[in-house]
């Protein structure tokens, strides 16, 4: 994409017509080499979009942080795209076998980024330093674009600077347009993130080519049309080549980042779910490249979560996210529980967690339980829909509300951890009803739990906090989306929960006389929990500021 701050970089010089050499000798009439010079300016914005938003999507699996990746992504290519601008008087004298070579670079660039961030990541475990070099190299390739393409028009066309300057912005806009919209609507849905920007990659070469070679080529030297012609073929190929094997290249690539045991690999509309282990388990259950569900020992996490909440009225159990099933297996245990609801954004974590022989296995068939009712959606969204159809203490309120989300420090998820989001959940709360809130571990990340007690406090509830901990392989289940597929760090895992009421009081920590067995929780633990983590409490904890939608404060 040829960007404004990319001409800001261009002097006067560039901004006036090439002193004429004699007009080229064109195929077709003036007007319409203005016309298609015009339509290439489009097609190159498009794919130049395509590329961006490439790096940002991918970015955001592999690392996280969405705003984080975005900024780094286009801070550097606006920053390289100035640089390429300004490169580009080098090549004006020649700028047709120059745009040429130019296009070709980057639509090899631009159509391999994606599959080599992912062999960084999958391989090597690190994709930023990648990141970042792909950003200024697609930058320097696109600023290059409009100073050569403005040569070639103002050669063929009698069109006063400002006026083509007018026309190039106006083609390349609209095709940044089409290019933003074809990539979340079209491109990513049909050909994955790895097969769509190879064939952007080739969308982006023939264009350039076409353009130079048939337009331009009977002033270009035999030498500079078999030299563009062999560079354009030989992109094709590598990109063809590229397409027809990532196939391979995928299964191999997940194989290095979650083992041998891939059974399940599936890119829905919300994430990547990845099943690994046997249909008879144990089974790991990643979400785009997060543990979620370690099956060895997934229930220390999730009775953590679910008992405690348990004690007093628990009729009716809404459970937000938990689309695995785990929670709602624990909820279900209790045999006068009415009715559990569920809210998870992703409908296919829910039809694994039905079909798939380990996980339903796993999970209790909690979902053949005719007293639980799946909902497919975002749960601030159905919360918010719920308020404006049963208003302010409607029927059907909750006696439970189980907040079984990805860890506050994930971007995405912060408006789940915002103030309104709990206004939303208060209004949906019984008198005397609880919630309880996967806040994230209190040991590595103090400062983000605690926030989320202060934005509970604000949202008028009182909490108590208690933790919970797991082996110490740094792989037990439970979404604490801070660790990487195949990185454990050997430490034991700690997850912090916050139960919550409306009283004036918060909710006494402790079991109900008829919780069912338990694995790894009795009363005494609980209690010790609860201590531990109040005792770890940080100074200056009770000061914090709320995380609202306007002002997330959890990547502070």
């Amino acid at each position: 994409m040829i960007d404004q701050y990319a001409v800001a970089q261009r002097g006067p010089s560039q901004a006036g017509p090439t002193p004429p050499r004699g007009r080229p000798r064109l195929p077709v009439r003036p007007d319409a080499v203005r016309f298609l010079v015009l339509l290439v300016v489009f097609v190159c914005a498009a794919c130049g979009l395509v590329y961006e938003l490439e790096l940002v999507a991918l970015g955001s699996y592999l690392i996280g942080d969405s705003v984080t990746q975005a900024s780094v992504v286009l801070s550097v290519m606006v920053f390289a795209m100035g640089i390429g601008s300004l490169l580009a008087k080098r090549l004006r004298p020649r700028a047709a076998v120059g745009f040429g070579l130019v296009e070709a670079a980057l639509a090899l660039v631009g159509g391999m980024s994606a599959l080599a961030l992912y062999a960084s990541f999958a391989w090597l475990g690190e994709s930023r330093g990648a990141i970042v070099a792909f950003s200024l190299a697609i930058g320097v390739l696109t600023g290059a674009e409009i100073p050569l393409l403005m040569t070639l028009i103002q050669r063929v066309s009698r069109q006063d600077a400002s006026a083509a300057v007018a026309d190039l912005f106006a083609a390349d806009y609209v095709g940044a347009l089409v290019g933003g919209l074809a990539f979340p609507f079209l491109l990513l849905p049909w050909l994955g993130q790895l097969t769509a920007a190879m064939v952007t990659g080739g969308v982006n070469v023939v264009a350039g080519g076409a353009l130079v070679l048939w337009l331009f080529g009977h002033d270009l030297s035999p030498r500079a049309r078999w030299l563009l012609l062999t560079a354009d073929v030989v992109v094709l190929s590598v990109l063809a080549t590229a397409a027809a094997t990532v196939g391979g290249f995928e299964r191999a690539a997940r194989s290095a980042v979650y083992g041998a045991g891939v059974r399940v690999a599936v890119h829905t509309s919300v994430q990547e779910v990845v099943l690994t282990g046997g249909t008879r388990g144990p089974l790991d259950l990643y979400l785009d490249g997060r543990l979620r569900v370690n099956g060895r020992d997934e229930y220390r996490y999730d009775e953590a979560l679910v008992h405690p909440a348990m004690r007093g009225p628990h009729a009716r159990v809404l459970i937000l996210g938990g689309g695995d099933g785990l929670a709602a297996r624990e909820v279900l245990r209790y045999p006068d529980v009415g009715s559990v609801t569920v809210v998870d954004i992703d409908g296919q974590v829910e039809r694994l967690a039905r079909t798939d022989p380990a996980l339903s296995a796993l999970d209790g068939h909690a979902y053949r339980d005719p007293r639980l009712h799946a909902v497919t959606g975002d749960a601030f969204s159905w919360l918010r829909a719920r308020a404006r159809t049963r208003g302010e203490g409607g029927p059907g309120r909750f006696d439970v509300i189980i907040s079984d989300l990805p860890d506050p420090g994930i971007t995405s998820s912060s408006k789940l951890y915002a103030q309104e989001f709990y206004g939303l959940a208060a209004r949906a709360l019984a008198p005397g009803g609880r919630l309880v809130v996967h806040a994230g571990s209190p040991a590595t990340r103090a400062r983000a739990y605690w926030t989320v007690a202060a934005t509970l406090r604000s949202a008028g509830f009182r909490a108590v906090p208690y933790r919970a901990t797991g082996p110490a392989d740094g792989f037990s289940g439970g979404p604490d989306r801070t660790k990487r597929a195949g990185r454990g760090d050997g430490a034991p895992e700690d997850w912090g929960f916050l139960l919550a009421g409306r009283g004036p009081a918060p909710p006494a920590l402790a079991l109900a006389a008829d919780t069912p067995r338990l694995r790894s929780l009795d009363a005494a633990r609980l209690a010790a929990d609860g201590r531990a983590a109040a005792r770890d409490r940080p100074p200056g904890a009770g000061r914090l500021p709320p995380s609202t939608l306007v002002h997330p404060r959890y990547g502070e």
